[in-house]
């Protein structure tokens, strides 16, 4: 398990950015802050926090891939055992697999904060990611051509697959310390998935490994949710053009809303105006529509946390909201 007391108050500040609006990164780096000084989490309320993330994580991941397993499926197999009527074998074979690497992610945290992302790396979490569902795959790169469904992108021929992984980590080396975190991990993870260096598995593969990178500053493990997957597609789709920005802001929004999940089961707030809110229940309480609050929702420009297919915001987020426009 994650030992936290052994991050640092903060291992780095990110005061620069790219691609990552002002406002994104003080949240990240004001609710890391926050979190840190709630360090050291008692164990068990940690277990507890660490296997609901692992469930969600284990569900969101595999059902971006077509996974049909439910969220309560998911967890009746990764952690009773069993097996679902009606499901193949293949999909109880995924979802105990991607457990297995997340347990595997945790321990190589706890171990050490500086991890390096290396090829080996790489093939070792594909390998566990789809030992079982596809052995014969497991942890080699492809030799022949692929297509993504859905994308214009064409990855690169089968014999070019090792030089684009040594270019790909030489990158990471290289640029490691030109970027906020969530951006380097973000631009790493389109990077790996455009490459496509396996037959199959590489969407799973490449977000586990983006989570190395923010889990070794102390963020908590960011989450794509499956209800965002045609938005994970669109921004991917626009990194494929060189356009960054929206895939960025997309992973920075995972992280802040793991963040703030934590901040929530540990530091409670209390004051109604920090109360979240539907945006309809919202909009009753502001002059903004919900439509309007979506739009600014998605145009990064109000604080909001996703459940299901529905966002919630709060008082003291439009307020901040209106502070920002007047200030400008």
């Amino acid at each position: 398990m994650v030992e936290e007391h052994k991050f640092p108050t903060i291992q780095k500040v990110y005061n620069f950015y790219m691609y990552l609006s002002k406002k994104t990164t003080q949240s990240l780096n004001e609710k890391l802050k926050a979190l840190n000084k709630l360090r050291p989490i008692d164990a068990s309320l940690l277990e507890k926090i660490k296997k609901n993330f692992q469930l969600e994580m284990t569900y969101n991941s595999n059902a971006i891939e077509g996974n049909t397993l439910t969220k309560k499926e998911t967890f009746w197999v990764i952690s009773e055992g069993l097996t679902i009527k009606g499901k193949s074998l293949k999909e109880h074979l995924e979802a105990r697999n991607h457990q297995e690497a997340l347990e595997f992610l945790y321990d190589l945290i706890d171990k050490d904060k500086q991890n390096t992302i290396s090829e080996h790396l790489i093939k070792q979490m594909h390998t566990l990611v789809v030992k079982e569902s596809d052995s014969k795959i497991a942890g080699q790169y492809r030799t022949g051509n692929v297509f993504i469904s859905g994308s214009d992108h064409e990855p690169p021929a089968g014999f070019e697959v090792v030089a684009k992984m040594n270019e790909l980590i030489a990158w990471i080396k290289k640029e490691k310390n030109k970027y906020h975190i969530v951006e380097l991990a973000a631009i790493m993870h389109h990077k790996l998935v455009a490459i496509h260096p396996f037959w199959d598995g590489n969407g799973r593969t490449a977000r586990l490994i983006m989570n190395i990178l923010i889990m070794n500053i102390g963020y908590p493990m960011a989450i794509i949710l499956k209800n965002d997957r045609q938005r994970y597609y669109r921004v991917l789709d626009e990194a494929d053009n060189g356009d960054y920005k929206n895939l960025c802001e997309f992973l920075a929004q995972s992280v802040v809303r793991s963040l703030n999940a934590y901040l929530d089961i540990l530091a409670p707030k209390k004051g109604k105006k920090d109360q979240l809110l539907s945006l309809a229940e919202l909009s009753k309480h502001c002059e903004y529509s919900p439509a309007y609050l979506k739009k600014l929702i998605a145009e990064n420009k109000l604080e909001a946390v996703k459940k299901g297919r529905n966002w919630y915001s709060s008082m003291k987020a439009v307020d901040e909201y209106k502070q920002s426009m007047n200030k400008k």
